[in-house]
């Protein structure tokens, strides 16, 4: 579980020193990132320009947050960032391989995942490191590290959308910026020493099957590719060696050219070093430790660096092939590109996709958190296809992208985004989310039909519970995503929530990678809950109320399609979540397949849950928050528990983790529930809650994310309660209102819409509100708002105002 930590004010990081010559030199070009605001602050109301200039990439990168502060773009193949050491080449300090807390790097890797919760995570391909010394051993049997790894300083290190530099402790200046599927990379190595670069293409974060590189002097290229995936494989609870997730299934291709000849080359397999050799091939396995250790193969080149030398390197990568990541490179990397031209570029790209949301009268730091939030929330999905438009499927065969659609996109983090990151995605961008529909959908049908819950590229991993896949649709769709296939998406997702697949008996994997989805299927359907002792899932209340909270949406969407006799089954389906809620203790509780009660029951308890406690997942039930209410016994007494829930024994608040009976900001089972208030007639207290979690979970500094952003998921948490809105619950558009920190809110949807929130203040407590100039009692507004646009204005102050909303007309309604 993640911990809870103290917060460090905001650091953000300067450019290089060289930053003004650049702007000077980028004048010229047409490329220049918009102008920022003349303060940093945003009083007055004024919206920020150039948001990108609020980005601190490294706000989530100590404790358990697990972002990474390297060069990527919007929703971009490639993620140039560096890869850290604690001294164990078969491991990461963290999930994605860099921590704020570990102050020496072994390569500047390809490929990222943001803020996975397992440690590695995945990804993290081929690793390019500059050295100073002569290559005379194996790189791969340095296996702590000792010899080919660097320290650095963070005061020799800056990162922003787009770019990230480091001058390593060796004397290596490194700096980096990428477009969506290439990079440019300029590695300026001091004069006297060697200069060499080491391309360690076998060892990804989780290790490789295979790996083969190859040198081309006459042509300064270096290329290859890694055959790697491994999902969390390394995890106790997905069943250890027999876990599912120690395979393959990607490679990865990619081929760099440079702007200066080489002076030597070589190659390493294993502990064997062949000067002069220009290919090599071998993987490292996917064990760790001594099982691993000083396997593994790769190449370098050297330079002449007597007067010292800038090298710049071109590098594009592929899922598909070697030509498509050189075609992938040189349609994205022109012959005259530069660092500071790709990143202004890529930085303008930004700027334009953070624009989408235009804040103003809130705080610097609070505009800074909010901007890097957005940030983090738009850096995955990935785009998996090449500027061909060919992408690697989950069958391991070539596939091409349908007609009218811009791009495939590849790692869903179902379990996770599916309670608010996937909302801001169709906030912002619904024409991207109906190209990551449609995607999701064709992964399905190449993997036999299946939509399976976490999704890496477009591989499965089995992670975590419940069915995620059909939340997300539903609630794309109802937020007014069109351009998918909806008939055959929403076809395909009923079939797997009404006929069991030939995997959903398998207990392989279990807990935590369950092979199976919609596991027990027929079981599930016969008892209308999943049995903690019969259920092929990580647990059975867990899985109950995950399922019960899909069925409910696509028990929305169907009504959306006409289809009401599907609309009846799946509303019915969302109330089973009742059948695991045991009153005799108040709570949701894991049952078995005959009925009774699994042993061994306590609010603490982890049993029949995942990744969370029985206290938690109580109140996992948004569809349906009156049912809840009447289950605890009305209104005033849910009120009661749920403020037990943010408060310890002495009333002080409990809202930052740690105290398993309470509220976990750090992970995803309750994040909704500060705004259950709303429904129980005491929407101050939302107002309140959600104030205090924004104040005391989230900060400026490295450990600003209370726990896993997981692929941007607390990230896009913090954006609706900036912004004073949350979605009501998955399959619709309503949104629940809360306090804005900021007293202008300006959305522009890439659709047309424009959604507008104004307020008298930043005071936390509504005071009353209009929606399009008429006044408001209700604490939601409804999905006419998301897809229509609209203008909220909201009068706040100091004082909760105890009436607003508070009668039963003015509580959101649960269907």
């Amino acid at each position: 579980m993640n911990r809870s930590r103290v917060h460090r004010r905001p650091l953000l990081r300067p450019l290089p020193l060289a930053a003004a010559a650049v702007v000077a030199a980028l004048l010229g070009t047409g490329i220049v990132a918009a102008p920022a605001t003349a303060s940093p602050t945003t009083q007055g109301g004024r919206t920020v320009t150039g948001p990108a200039r609020s980005v601190d990439p490294f706000i989530g990168t100590s404790g358990d947050g697990n972002t990474w502060p390297g060069a990527t773009a919007p929703f971009g193949m490639l993620q140039w960032s560096p890869t850290g050491t604690a001294g164990d080449q078969t491991s990461t300090p963290v999930a994605n391989g860099y921590s704020y807390d570990v102050d020496r790097l072994r390569g500047f890797s390809l490929t990222h995942l943001n803020g996975a919760g397992c440690a590695p995570g995945a990804a993290g391909d081929v690793p390019i490191m500059p050295v100073t010394t002569p290559v005379t051993t194996s790189p791969s049997a340095d296996s702590t590290d000792a010899v080919y790894a660097a320290g650095y300083s963070h005061d020799q290190e800056s990162a922003s959308p787009g770019r990230y530099s480091v001058r390593l402790d060796n004397g290596v200046r490194t700096d980096l910026a990428v477009t969506t599927r290439a990079g440019v990379g300029e590695f300026a190595f001091p004069a006297g020493q060697a200069a060499n670069l080491l391309f360690r293409t076998s060892n990804s974060i989780n290790g490789s099957e295979a790996a083969t590189t190859r040198v081309d002097a006459r042509t300064r290229t270096v290329s290859g590719s890694v055959l790697t995936g491994g999902f969390c494989s390394r995890r106790a609870n997905g069943g250890g060696a027999t876990n599912p997730d120690r395979r393959s299934y990607y490679r990865l291709f990619f081929t760099a050219t440079f702007d200066r000849p080489f002076t030597s080359t070589g190659t390493w397999v294993d502990g064997t070093v062949r000067p002069g050799g220009t290919s090599s091939s071998g993987g490292e396995g996917y064990l760790t430790g001594a099982d691993r250790a000083g396997r593994g193969s790769g190449a370098w080149v050297g330079f002449d660096a007597r007067r010292g030398a800038t090298v710049r390197a071109k590098i594009g990568i592929s899922y598909v092939s070697a030509a498509g990541a050189a075609a992938n490179r040189d349609g994205e990397i022109g012959r005259r590109s530069t660092v500071a031209s790709v990143a202004a570029a890529t930085r303008a790209s930004w700027n334009r996709e953070l624009s989408r949301i235009r804040v103003g009268g809130g705080t610097a730091d609070r505009t800074t958190q909010l901007y890097t939030s957005v940030y983090h929330a738009l850096m995955q999905p990935n785009t998996l296809n090449d500027r061909d438009g060919r992408y690697l499927g989950p069958d391991l065969r070539v596939h091409r992208i349908d007609p009218g659609h811009r791009a495939v996109y590849g790692t869903y983090s179902g379990w996770d985004q599916y309670r608010a990151q996937i909302q801001l995605l169709a906030l912002l961008r619904p024409d991207v989310a109906g190209d990551m529909a449609q995607s999701m959908l064709r992964f399905a049908q190449q993997n036999g039909g299946v939509w399976d819950r976490w999704l890496h590229l477009g591989a499965p991993t089995h992670v975590m519970t419940g069915d995620p896949s059909a939340a997300t649709l539903a609630t794309w769709y109802a937020m007014g995503v069109r351009n998918f296939d909806v008939r055959a998406a929403y076809d395909s997702l009923r079939r797997q929530a009404t006929v069991e697949n030939a995997d959903a008996e398998s207990d392989i994997g279990c807990p935590g990678q369950c092979l199976a989805q919609r596991p027990a299927l027929d079981e599930y359907l016969q008892r209308h809950y999943a049995a903690n002792d019969d259920c092929s899932c990580w647990g059975g209340a867990a899985e109950t109320l995950e399922d019960s909270i899909s069925d409910s949406a696509l028990g929305s969407w169907a009504a959306s399609l006409g289809l009401r006799s599907d609309a009846r089954m799946f509303a019915a389906r969302g109330t089973y979540w009742k059948n695991t809620f045991d009153p005799a203790v108040g709570y949701q509780a894991a049952r078995q397949a005959d009925g009774s009660w699994t042993p061994g029951w306590s609010p603490s308890t982890q049993t029949g849950f995942a990744q969370g406690t029985s206290a938690q997942y109580t109140w996992l039930v948004p569809q349906d928050v009156h049912g809840l209410s009447t289950a605890l016994g009305g209104d005033a007494a849910a009120v009661t528990r749920l403020d037990a829930f943010f408060h310890d024994a002495a009333g002080d608040w409990a809202v930052t983790g740690g105290d398993s009976t309470k509220f976990d900001p750090t992970n995803e089972p309750d994040i909704h529930t500060p705004w259950m208030y709303n429904a129980l007639g005491q929407p101050w207290k939302t107002q309140e809650t959600v104030r205090r979690v924004v104040d005391d979970a989230y900060g400026t500094g490295p450990d600003g994310l209370p726990g896993n952003d997981d692929l941007g998921t607390m990230s896009a948490w913090y954006v609706f309660a900036s912004i004073g809105l949350y979605p009501q619950t998955p399959g619709r558009a309503d949104m629940l209102i809360g306090s804005p920190t900021f007293s202008t809110v300006d959305i522009r949807r890439s659709s047309g819409q424009r959604i507008v929130i104004r307020s008298s203040s930043t005071e936390p407590y509504v005071q009353g509100a209009r929606l399009d100039g008429r006044t408001l009692d209700r604490s939601w507004v409804p999905s006419s708002f998301v897809n229509r646009g609209g203008t909220l204005s909201l009068r706040v102050g100091a004082t909760p105002d105890t009436a607003w909303a508070s009668e039963v007309g003015g509580r959101p309604v649960d269907r």
